[in-house]
């Protein structure tokens, strides 16, 4: 590895901010400090800034951190403290012996701690929600059909039938009796929690299989339906179950006394949904708790399924679990660099027909992106072009998308260059694939905006939002951008303000 690279500028001004910050802490709150004139530390100080950045560069503590792990950033920077307080102690002590070893100490202190915290934040904002990469590469599916299979004898069959019933009850028993041939010897029904078990199965051996574990309880939910989607024959079915949370909130409020259940509620969700995204908790949530009982939302397991090569074709609710049934009908997507942080970045069709990335703060739950279609075929548009019973959005994405919180990043597009303040919204593929042809000839000859003009118009389909977007586009050849922007600015604030006019 080239001992010489290109300093990333953000981590070289947080460390100088980090240092004036610890050094402002020292100076101010130390007593042998407060007694001394800022000169009698001046140097020094331009000393031990110099002996950090040098050795933060060479132990690498500025190449990109996304490009570095968690533990390894620390290490480097426990070291370069360490070092820093050693060679300093003797040579400030030599050079400048009315500096003292007390501030010196604690000027170490303080900036490790301080920048430990802004490493330990970053990484956490990073993670909030962990994106897990499948490590998975499928085979060449050379003659992907299912191989021919004997029925199950009597015993066998009645020996699968109770083991239904024993582990997941009445209900779910005749529910797969009613949906699937549980005698053919080309279903397979699995119980275990252990995903290499899998690989050991014979590819296309099986049309159908049944998981009726818990996803609960199951680490490496995306590898194992990457293994599942590899052995099922083209278009093989798999059932899979899961607790939603919707359904573990519900069932703790009305489990305990009013005023207490909000507050289970919170440890619960805490412990079993945020402890195992943040990777400062990740690795003791899952030493306490084998990672069983982790909490799922409706959409992260659909989004799942999907991400994997998987269609949802049906879904069951039965007791406290909902039964998904899916068709494979690709290999599993290849891997991303998706990041589920509170800040995200959507890829959209901006001028020219050129992607670009839209910054807005995360309002929906994770893996949504691939379920833009599915909600698309099930639900269809509600007024204003909004998707109707749209579950991807979290409790607190409604309430943001409901005042504008969500689009404030975008702001920094806008001075970024990449949109103007009034123009069309930027769109994703899916949705950009739905207008006309015309409309998308005649969207790719401007920036999009931060305030569309939906805002002035209240279209209340998406035929209608076409014949919006149409009108502000031909005004904007006509009468110029400057000119029909103003406009429709005043309009649009007009039935922001006094309209009291909200997105959806």
């Amino acid at each position: 590895m080239k001992f010489f690279y290109k300093p990333y500028i953000t981590s070289v001004l947080t460390d100088l901010l980090m240092l004036l910050l610890s050094f402002y802490v020292v100076l101010n709150l130390t007593p042998t400090a407060n007694e001394a004139t800022l000169t009698t530390y001046a140097w020094p100080m331009v000393y031990f800034t110099l002996a950090w950045f040098v050795l933060s560069y060479a132990f690498k503590r500025y190449k990109p951190l996304q490009d570095e792990k968690y533990y390894k950033v620390s290490i480097r920077l426990l070291y370069v403290s360490e070092i820093i307080f050693m060679a300093s102690l003797g040579l400030i002590k030599v050079y400048f012996p009315q500096f003292s070893g007390y501030v010196l100490l604690s000027t170490t202190i303080v900036s490790f701690l301080v920048s430990y915290l802004l490493i330990s934040l970053y990484y956490a904002y990073r993670f909030a929600v962990e994106y897990r990469e499948i490590e998975f590469v499928p085979d060449e599916r050379l003659n992907a059909k299912v191989k021919p299979a004997n029925p199950l004898d009597k015993e066998s069959y009645d020996q699968l039938c109770n083991t239904i019933l024993n582990h997941s009850g009445k209900k779910a028993l005749q529910y797969l009796l009613k949906k699937f041939d549980l005698s053919s010897g080309n279903t397979f029904v699995y119980f275990s929690v252990d995903p290499d078990s899998l690989q050991m199965q014979q590819n296309y051996l099986y049309s159908t299989v049944i998981q009726l574990e818990r996803l609960n309880d199951m680490r490496n939910v995306n590898r194992r339906f990457a293994i599942i989607n590899d052995k099922l024959p083209d278009n093989g079915i798999f059932v899979c179950c899961f607790e939603s949370k919707s359904t573990r909130k519900k069932e703790i409020l009305g489990k305990h006394i009013k005023g207490l259940n909000y507050l289970f509620y919170t440890f619960d969700f805490f412990y079993k949904r945020v402890m195992p995204k943040i990777v400062l908790t990740k690795k003791l949530y899952y030493f306490i708790s084998q990672g069983k009982n982790r909490i799922f939302s409706k959409t992260e397991i659909f989004g799942r399924l999907f991400y994997c090569g998987f269609k949802v074709i049906g879904e069951k609710k039965i007791d406290n679990l909902t039964y998904v049934v899916a068709q494979r009908e690709k290999h599993p997507e290849p891997p991303h660099n998706n990041i589920y942080g509170s800040l995200i970045g959507l890829r959209r069709v901006g001028k020219d027909g050129k992607a670009f990335k839209v910054y807005k703060m995360r309002t929906m739950h994770p893996y949504s992106e691939y379920l833009q279609g599915y909600i698309y075929e099930k639900n269809n548009l509600k007024e204003g072009g909004k998707f109707k019973r749209d579950y991807r959005v979290t409790t607190l994405g409604g309430f943001m998308r409901k005042y504008w919180l969500d689009e404030l990043p975008m702001i920094y597009n806008l001075l970024r260059g990449d949109m103007k303040l009034v123009g069309v919204r930027p769109l994703s593929n899916h949705f950009y694939s739905l207008y006309s042809k015309e409309l998308q000839q005649k969207r790719n000859k401007f920036k999009p905006g931060l305030l569309p003009p939906f805002y002035a118009d209240m279209p209340k389909t998406l035929s209608d939002i076409e014949n919006s977007e149409m009108k502000y586009l031909i005004a904007c050849e006509k009468r110029g951008v400057f000119i029909t922007d103003l406009r429709y600015l005043f309009l649009i604030l007009n039935n922001i303000l006094i309209k009291k006019a909200r997105s959806g």
